[in-house]
C-alpha cells in the first residue's frame, strides 16, 4: 500500500517539478534574449533597405539630368558664321576682274521668343525639384515594406519560439501519460498515450510550417536588405549591417518594438473632418512632388504664350573686295541686319498649344486631389483596423489569456488527482498555446498598421520607425 500511494503522488510531483522547470527556462531565456542576442533590429533594416535600394540612385540621377538641362536650357543659341566668295566670275575666276566679287564673313545670332530662356530654366528646375520629394516618398515606402517584412519574420521566429517551449510540456505530459499507464494507475488509458504522441507530432508540423514561413520571410526581407549589386549603381558602399539571403541562422532582436504613432491626438476621435487631415496630407513628400509637378506645368503654360511673340535675329557681315585692274583700291563692305517673324496665324498653333498647356496642368491637378482622397481612405480604413486590434489586444491580456491559464491549471489540477479527463487537458493546453499564438500576431499586426498609418502623416521618412523620444522602445515600455 505504501508503494502504491508512493506511486499515486509521482505524476503530480513530476508535474510540479515540470511547471516550475518551463518557468525557469522561460525567465532565463527572456534574460539570455536581451542581452546576449542583440540581433538585426528593425532600425537596421530600414536603414540597410534605404541605402542598398537602386531606385533612389537612379532618381538622383535624373534629378542631375533635369538640373543639367535646366543649365543649358537659360543659355542663348550658339552663334552662326558663315564664310564664301559672292560674285565670282565664271570666264576668268580673277578675283579683281569684277567689283562684285568679294570674300564674305558673316555671324548671326538668334534670340528666342520673349522670356522663353527663362521660363524654360525655370520649368526644368521644377521638375528636378520634385525628385527629392519622390525619394522622401520612396524611403517612406521602404520602411513600412521593410518594417512589414522584419515583422513577418519576427513574428514566425518568436511563435517557433513560443511552440518549442510549449512542446517540452507536451513531451513531459506524454511520458507522464506513458508512465501512469505502465503503473495501471488512474484512469490513463492507451489511447491518451497515442493522443499525447500526436500532439506532439501535431506541434513538430507546425514548426516545420513557421520555420518555412520564416525562411520564406527572410528571403522576402533580404531583398530589401542585401546589398547585392550595390557597387553597380552607387559606385562604393558602408560595409554595414545588413541581413544576407545567403543562409544562416538569423536572429532578429527582441522584444517587440513599439512604434510611436505619430500625431496622436487623430486617434482620439473616430471621424475626422477631411479638412483636418488634408492639412496634414497636404505636406506628405509624394503630394509635395504632385504640387512641383502643378508649378512645372504651369511655367509651360507660360512657355506657350511666348511664342505670340517674334524671335529676333541678328546677322552682321564683312565683305573683301580686291583692287581693279587699274591697282585702285575697292572698298570693303559691312553688312548689318535684323530678321523676326510674325506670328500671324495663331488660331490653329499658338492657341492651340495654350490651351493644350493648360489642360495638361489641369490634369495634374487631379492627380493631387486623387492622391490625398486615397490618402484619406486608406487612413479611415487603416486607423480602424488600429482600433479593432487595439480592443482584441486588451480582450486577450485582460481576459482570454488569464481565463485559458486558469483553464489549463484547472485541467491538469484534475488530472493529477484522477478527476479529469486527459483528452481535457490537451485541448487546454493547445488552447491556451493558440490563444498564445494569436496574441502575438495581433501585436505584430499593431506594429505593422502603425507602420502604415506613419506613413501618411510623416513629413520625414525617419518618423515612420521612431518612438516618442525618437528611441526605439520595447513592447513593455510603451503602449
Amino acid at each position: 500500500m505504501k508503494q502504491l500511494s508512493i506511486l499515486k503522488v509521482l505524476p503530480l510531483i513530476f508535474l510540479i517539478f515540470l511547471f516550475v522547470e518551463l518557468c525557469i527556462q522561460t525567465v532565463q531565456g527572456a534574460e539570455v534574449k536581451s542581452i546576449k542576442h542583440a540581433g538585426f533590429t528593425l532600425e537596421m533594416a530600414v536603414k540597410s533597405a534605404q541605402r542598398n535600394d537602386p531606385w533612389l540612385a537612379g532618381n538622383r540621377h535624373t534629378q542631375d539630368a533635369y538640373q543639367s538641362k535646366s543649365i543649358a536650357a537659360g543659355t542663348l543659341p550658339d552663334p552662326k558664321v558663315n564664310i564664301g566668295l559672292a560674285n565670282m566670275p565664271l570666264d576668268t575666276f580673277d578675283f579683281g576682274q569684277e567689283g562684285m566679287t568679294q570674300f564674305k564673313v558673316g555671324v548671326s545670332q538668334m534670340f528666342p521668343r520673349g522670356e522663353s530662356l527663362a521660363l524654360r530654366q525655370q520649368q526644368l528646375e521644377l521638375i528636378a525639384g520634385q525628385y527629392p520629394f519622390q525619394r522622401e516618398d520612396r524611403k517612406a515606402k521602404i520602411a513600412v515594406t521593410t518594417g512589414q517584412l522584419w515583422l513577418d519574420v519576427y513574428k514566425a521566429q518568436e511563435s517557433i519560439a513560443l511552440i518549442e517551449s510549449n512542446r517540452a510540456l507536451f513531451d513531459q505530459l506524454s511520458d507522464i501519460a506513458q508512465a501512469s499507464y505502465s503503473a495501471a494507475l488512474g484512469k490513463s488509458r492507451q489511447q491518451d498515450i497515442v493522443r499525447a504522441q500526436l500532439e506532439v507530432t501535431r506541434i513538430d508540423d507546425r514548426l516545420n510550417v513557421l520555420e518555412q514561413q520564416l525562411d520564406t520571410g527572410t528571403q522576402r526581407l533580404s531583398q530589401w536588405t542585401s546589398h547585392y549589386f550595390v557597387g553597380d549603381f552607387v559606385g562604393e558602399f558602408s560595409n554595414d549591417t545588413r541581413l544576407d539571403s545567403s543562409g544562416g541562422d538569423v536572429k532578429l532582436a527582441t522584444p517587440l518594438p513599439a512604434i510611436y504613432l505619430l500625431h496622436p491626438e487623430l486617434y482620439v476621435e473616430r471621424q475626422l473632418q477631411p479638412q483636418t487631415l488634408f492639412e496634414y496630407f497636404s505636406h506628405h513628400p509624394s503630394v509635395d512632388a504632385i504640387e512641383k509637378s502643378i508649378q512645372a506645368s504651369s511655367k509651360g503654360i507660360e512657355l506657350s504664350k511666348q511664342k505670340f511673340k517674334p524671335e529676333w535675329g541678328v546677322n552682321a557681315g564683312y565683305g573683301y573686295r580686291a583692287d581693279d585692274a587699274m591697282g585702285n583700291e575697292r572698298a570693303d563692305l559691312f553688312t548689318i541686319g535684323v530678321s523676326f517673324d510674325l506670328p500671324l496665324f495663331t488660331s490653329d498653333k499658338q492657341d492651340r498649344e495654350v490651351q493644350a498647356a493648360v489642360s495638361q496642368t489641369e490634369s495634374v491637378k487631379t492627380r493631387k486631389w486623387l492622391r490625398l482622397r486615397e490618402m484619406m481612405a486608406a487612413f479611415g480604413a487603416t486607423k480602424a483596423q488600429l482600433l479593432r486590434l487595439d480592443q482584441r489586444q486588451h480582450r486577450y491580456r485582460t481576459e482570454l489569456l488569464p481565463q485559458m491559464k486558469d483553464q489549463s491549471d484547472a485541467s491538469l489540477s484534475a488530472y493529477t488527482s484522477d478527476d479529469g479527463d486527459f483528452a481535457e487537458v490537451v485541448r487546454a493546453l493547445i488552447a491556451e498555446l493558440n490563444a498564445q499564438l494569436d496574441d502575438l500576431s495581433i501585436d505584430v499586426d499593431i506594429q505593422k498598421t502603425k507602420l502604415q498609418l506613419n506613413y501618411f502623416l510623416m513629413t520625414n521618412p525617419d518618423q515612420i520607425i521612431l518612438s516618442d523620444n525618437g528611441v526605439m522602445e520595447s513592447d513593455g515600455d510603451k503602449k
